[in-house]
């Protein structure tokens, strides 16, 4: 990959494009195979092409672009090719963020890190914090860079280890206090599913600093009245990510239309969101 050239940290992009487009939407980039336009090969030529056509048509309406990487390691090298050059190509003002939910310790640690920050050039990951500070540490050498720990998950089974009991307090709470306490400043946020909403808002009470990274709007149901009222923090900024309700908006010729009208509805909508939360 050619390097990127940007003007300014992750942090500080985020925000100047957060006050320009006033709404915290960030587009996901999730190309499954099965789910691409009519006539689109179901191979790695397939997915980058649809994921050059979502950001082309929606990125504008968005302050950050999430890449899901799964869709193209599952080609193997030429979907890592491909991720190379979506990634190459996305403008440089947007945020991104590669959703690799990564988590080891040591050298596997610092090479994953290597890989998402270095090679790839991105401003943010997402990792998991099953193994505690020594799988995190490693991406935060990275200067300025950021990463999202997992912490309130937005799929149905999050809850069977998410939400047990440690001490009278649910694991995530766990979770939540230890990457606030354990890590102020901003470049240590949190993963907050808005399908479970309440948590969400008792979560951004608990711990007023981080920036939350938060899925599940859309296909998954999430609330985004809660998403958009409690995303971001007083340390960071945070974003509401939407994938499949931009990205399939239609399977039809007029795909990226669809996508870019979607997009649209979404930024005007947590505008207004937005603006009812400051009155």
């Amino acid at each position: 990959m050619q390097p990127i050239s940007v003007d300014a940290s992750p942090l500080v992009r985020l925000r100047a494009r957060l006050a320009r487009l006033g709404a915290p939407l960030c587009l996901g980039i999730d190309p499954h195979p099965d789910s691409l336009p009519a006539g689109f090969p179901a191979d790695a030529q397939g997915i980058e092409r649809f994921a050059r056509g979502i950001v082309e048509a929606a990125s504008e309406h968005a302050v950050a672009v999430k890449i899901n990487v799964a869709f193209f390691e599952a080609f193997g090298s030429s979907g890592i090719a491909a991720l190379e050059r979506v990634r190459s190509d996305i403008p440089a003002d947007l945020f991104v963020i590669l959703d690799a939910k990564r988590g080891d310790i040591g050298p596997t640690a610092e090479r994953y890190a290597a890989a998402l920050f270095g090679h790839l050039q991105a401003d943010a990951a997402t990792l998991s914090p099953y193994l505690g500070e020594d799988a995190i540490e490693p991406f935060l050498a990275f200067p300025d860079r950021v990463v999202y720990v997992l912490t309130r998950t937005s799929n149905p089974s999050a809850g069977t280890i998410q939400d047990l009991i440690v001490d009278g307090t649910s694991l995530h709470e766990h979770v939540a206090r230890w990457v606030a306490d354990r890590w102020p400043g901003g470049r240590v946020g949190l993963v907050v599913g808005a399908t479970r909403p309440d948590d969400l808002r008792h979560l951004r009470e608990l711990v007023p600093g981080p920036g939350f990274l938060i899925p599940g709007i859309g296909a998954q149901g999430g609330e985004l009245d809660a998403a958009v009222a409690c995303c971001h923090g007083t340390d960071a900024p945070g974003v509401v990510n939407v994938s499949r309700a931009i990205a399939n908006a239609s399977s039809g010729d007029d795909w990226q239309e669809a996508a870019g009208a979607a997009a649209a509805s979404l930024r005007a909508r947590m505008q207004e969101l937005g603006a009812t939360l400051d009155r």
